[in-house]
């Protein structure tokens, strides 16, 4: 259910009815701070803010005819508004009323993301406590490299959501802007002021300076933002892929009672959610780059960005927003294989542990290359069922350098762990800082 219900709060924001609703909050704004500044009768402004209602039939209705959104718009809340609806959009041109309600369901947007974002974060902070002792093959290039935990594998991506957290919080805050400088962005049908004083009520910070819309490198940021977040989604997904591969099967994505893998082999378990989510960031990465190209817009302002912002907006939140819902539901239900990563371990017969026998070499006075030579002559030189451990204690060359106990320490992975625990503890110590303004309350 809270699977559902966050998917469906994001989706209401994007409906049409938020979208207009976003737009009326607009002109009551402004008629209200034209009234303030004695621009427009206080009776008008009273009465926007109490009778503009909207129907969106009714506006799509008279669409029909002026083949413009806006002033159907306003028609509609003209016409409920009564005599004084001839106030509503005084001095606007209809970006004014766009971007800045834009902003507003941006904004909207970005505090149910963030929940979902925290979920995510909470799901790790979890698993990494369960398992920050578990050990298992650390591997570069796909191959055995040296141990580490599963509990430090997942504080990397933990460390690095916190950075995405970050990087979209600082975006939101750039996207909590207002403009209504009207035609060109001159402010030759009403002072700033006007401007000034609507932002504030709506919680915005005024634009610097627009042409006849905010600039779209604001509305680009968040996009790289949202496609960011969908990279470090995609990097924890294909962990998981490969983990959970029959090869290596160490972690399983949680399974439920009559869930079904494949019509044809009943035994299949997929991780169907981590491809999911892998194919939900390529259509991250794809947003980003048509809000890169809404950018160039001509002059002082064209509609080349509209049609595209219409579907990329909702499409990129509710889509980023039900994978890491996703994501954190696959980290809560994520089954775990202590047994298949100890056996995983030793099916490279002890070799991950390599760079500290090559240390401990170094340290009794042997070259770096000569102590090298000796540790990939002895590991290139296993055969099936041999131990490296036994079979340095075994070799002419380098058996005098260790007794049984130090190379039965060395391999151990106690080392790894009491290191790792270290590592992991830097987890509470949370890079981010607080949450940004924009995003509050």
């Amino acid at each position: 259910m809270i699977e559902r219900y966050t998917r469906q709060e994001m989706g209401n924001i994007w409906r049409l009815e938020n979208r207009f609703e976003c737009m009326r909050r607009v002109e009551v704004a402004v008629a209200q701070a034209q009234a303030e500044l004695k621009i427009i009768p206080v009776k008008a402004a009273q009465d926007i803010s109490k009778k503009s209602k909207f129907s969106v039939d009714r506006i799509l209705e008279i669409e029909k005819t002026t083949k413009h959104d806006v002033i159907a718009f306003v028609s509609n809340l003209a016409e409920n508004v009564g005599e004084n609806g001839r106030f509503i959009h005084y001095g606007l041109t209809s970006s004014d009323v766009l971007d800045t309600a834009l902003s507003l369901q941006i904004l909207e947007a970005a505090k149910v993301l963030n929940k979902s974002l925290n979920k995510l974060l909470d799901s790790f902070k979890k698993k990494i406590e369960k398992h920050k002792s578990t050990l298992c093959s650390g591997r570069t290039h796909g191959m055995h490299a040296e141990p580490t935990t599963f509990g430090l594998k997942l504080a990397g991506h933990m460390a690095e959501f916190e950075r995405h957290q970050l990087r979209f919080l600082k975006a939101m805050e750039q996207m909590a802007i207002g403009k209504l400088s009207g035609a060109v962005g001159t402010y030759s049908m009403q002072s700033e002021k006007v401007e000034e004083a609507v932002c504030k009520k709506l919680g915005l910070v005024p634009e610097v300076i627009a042409t006849q819309v905010i600039p779209r490198d604001r509305h680009a940021e968040v996009f790289t933002a949202l496609a960011m977040l969908g990279a470090g989604l995609e990097r924890l997904a294909i962990e998981f892929r490969h983990l959970q591969r029959t090869e290596v099967a160490e972690v399983y994505e949680g399974f439920s009672s009559g869930q079904k893998g494949s019509s044809a082999m009943p035994h299949k378990k997929n991780p169907i959610s981590s491809e999911n989510i892998t194919g939900v960031a390529r259509l991250l990465r794809s947003y980003q780059q048509a809000a890169m190209e809404d950018i160039a817009l001509w002059h002082e302002r064209d509609i080349s960005h509209s049609s595209v912002e219409r579907v990329i907006f909702p499409d990129a939140f509710i889509l980023c927003d039900y994978a890491l819902d996703r994501m954190a539901n696959v980290l809560e239900n994520l089954q775990v294989d202590k047994e298949r990563m100890v056996q995983n371990m030793q099916f490279s017969q002890g070799q991950l542990f390599s760079s500290h026998v090559l240390l401990s070499l170094v340290n009794q006075g042997l070259s770096r290359e000569e102590a090298y030579r000796h540790v990939q002559r002895v590991s290139h030189s296993l055969k099936a069922g041999e131990s490296f451990k036994d079979k340095l204690l075994k070799d002419k060359e380098v058996k005098s350098y260790f007794s049984k106990k130090e190379l039965e320490e060395i391999f151990s992975g106690q080392r790894h762990t009491k290191q790792i625990l270290k590592v992991i503890s830097r987890m509470g110590r949370k890079s981010n800082g607080k949450e940004r303004t924009a995003l509050r309350g």
